[in-house]
């Protein structure tokens, strides 16, 4: 792809600059000469003839946007002179037939995990500490200073900001250029040999606003939530805090638990504030019950187990231009390639799936499967539109700068994450994922509510795909971050862990690369590399109270 332009489908009519335009400029393309008639940036389209005013605006093969005004040929895509429009969809044929990617240098691989009584498999050994309602944050709080830095794991990031050479500086009459020019951060002592419980990756502390107050719908949800986080493969058991009087009830999360599973062996220990005679007695409690937790989850180390048993989770945020020319396409070749060993993949984030869906619907395995994507779809669609924010207003302002301009357009590019495999279930927001194959599962396009959703229903790894950069991860499930342009990778290495802007500049093509995140997808399962995300602790946990969330 080492050119200036590219046109991504045969019926498209903008064409897209991979490298900065300047007015006035002759661009060969296909055997045609376009005359640049405004400046248009990398990741930003010119319109390949010229449009009138309602004439659509079509890219990725699809209806994106229409023209509110005459564009000429070669000239600007902009929120000046288009604006979103999608497709009608409905439900009607169904995929029978999908070509594979050839997966031979896959055949014998494996990774290594932990097996969960229930047959599912981790790609890390955690133990939460999780509280019912917002009044136990404060006690996760005190919990995780008393037990994870003497435990032996990070409590963050590896550096701390060390504020009192500020001070001395400042006491010492430095003026203010000195001070900024003070280098206030330094490294955290590596503590990984010091480890008490060598086979537990970590003792995630999750907060949150919920448990009470709100609906009875938002209890019952969070419930839902915690309960596939409880259940989830990379967990191997949980401490939950209960204040005693809020709307989610311990026995409204029992309920959850089993419905999810009725035989789970996991142990949990379950805490009431209200019971106790004390909050120094309450705290000692959950302390030492989930240090003797502990014990048992360090008994469980890694085995070999089949790529199959991995569940994916296919997220992005903080989206450009790029994103469905790279990382996009890129994740969805490495999903086909996973789909096709028999693992899981799950594409979420509903909101960003508006002016594909008939693509996704003529995907789906059986009838059944597409209505209920054409209902949750219709139903939130509805409901944003009734809040006033229509799916219309998803894109971000980085967005927009960075080319996406209207929602579809930022769709179509986004639902490339999941490849071209038959979708085999759709799941509302916390339902598991039980079927092999690609799933689609009803979640906010925001990206922390997303990943939450994701972990929650079963995703035991996470690549995450961004162009402007979004330093978010999970608790529970490793995340890879992937940067859509290479720009992004050489100012952000803190948080990307792989550059698919290497595809513009033609040393990789988008199967290659999709082969190159695979491979580190099973590396990072077993344990052999650790994301970034996870190195920055970066535990991002918001559940969503199924309010309109774009």
């Amino acid at each position: 792809m080492n050119q200036k332009v590219l046109k991504v489908h045969s019926l498209d009519n903008v064409i897209i600059a991979l490298h900065d335009l300047e007015e006035g400029e002759i661009v060969p393309y296909e055997g045609i000469s376009y005359v640049i008639q405004d400046k248009v940036s990398a990741k930003h389209k010119f319109a390949q003839c010229s449009l009138d005013i309602g004439d659509e605006v079509i890219m990725y093969g699809v209806l994106v946007g229409k023209a509110t005004q005459p564009i000429p040929k070669g000239g600007l895509i902009s929120i000046n002179n288009i604006v979103h429009s999608s497709a009608n969809f409905k439900v009607g044929r169904h995929m029978t037939e999908w070509i594979k990617p050839d997966v031979s240098a896959f055949k014998s691989r494996t990774f290594n995990g932990y097996h969960r009584e229930d047959g599912k498999v981790g790609t890390m050994n955690y133990w939460l500490v999780i509280p019912l309602v917002f009044c136990e944050n404060r006690n996760i709080k005190v919990i995780r200073e008393a037990m994870s830095e003497q435990l032996g794991y990070m409590t963050e990031r590896h550096f701390q900001v060390d504020t009192h050479k500020l001070i001395s500086a400042y006491q010492n009459g430095a003026d203010k250029e000195t001070l900024l020019d003070t280098n206030i951060i330094r490294d955290k002592r590596s503590i990984e040999s010091d480890r008490i419980f060598q086979n537990v990756d970590g003792i995630k502390f999750l907060t949150h606003d919920g448990g009470c107050g709100g609906t009875r719908q938002d209890s019952e949800v969070l419930c839902r939530l915690l309960a596939g986080y409880i259940n989830h493969a990379n967990v191997a058991g949980a401490t939950v805090l209960s204040l005693g009087c809020q709307n989610a009830q311990i026995a409204l999360l029992q309920e959850a638990i089993a419905d999810i599973s009725d035989d789970m062996q996991k142990p949990i220990i379950m805490l009431e504030q209200q019971k106790s005679t004390s909050e120094r007695e309450f705290i000692s409690s959950a302390v030492k019950q989930t240090f003797v937790g502990l014990i048992e989850a360090n008994k469980i180390v890694r085995k070999e187990a089949p790529i199959s048993k991995l569940c994916l989770g296919l997220e992005c945020g903080g989206s450009d231009g790029f994103s469905g020319l790279t990382a996009n396409p890129s994740l969805g070749y490495a999903s086909d390639l996973l789909v096709s060993m028999g693992g899981s993949a799950v594409l979420a984030e509903f909101p960003e799936l508006n002016g594909v869906e008939q693509e996704l619907i003529n995907r789906c395995s059986d009838k059944n499967t597409a209505e209920k994507f054409a209902q949750l779809m219709n139903a939130y669609a509805t409901k944003a539109e009734n809040d006033g924010s229509g799916f219309a207003f998803n894109p971000s302002p980085g967005n927009i700068k960075d080319g996406l301009i209207t929602d579809a357009i930022k769709s179509a590019g986004a639902a490339k994450k999941g490849g071209t495999s038959p979708v085999t279930d759709v799941l509302d927001y916390t339902e598991q994922v039980t079927r092999p194959g690609l799933n689609l599962l009803c979640t906010p396009g925001n990206d922390v509510e997303s990943t939450t959703g994701l972990a929650g229903s079963g995703a035991n790894i996470i690549v995450f795909t961004t162009g402007l950069g979004t330093p978010t991860g999970n608790p529970v499930a490793p995340t890879i971050k992937v940067s859509t342009n290479s720009v992004l990778a050489a100012r952000m290495p803190d948080i990307i862990d792989i550059d698919a802007g290497t595809i513009i500049g033609g040393e990789d093509s988008i199967e290659s690369m999709g082969t190159k995140m695979l491979e580190l997808i099973i590396k990072v399962a077993s344990g052999e590399i650790v994301p970034k995300a996870v190195q920055l602790g970066q535990d991002d946990f918001i559940p969503w109270k199924r309010g309109t969330s774009l």
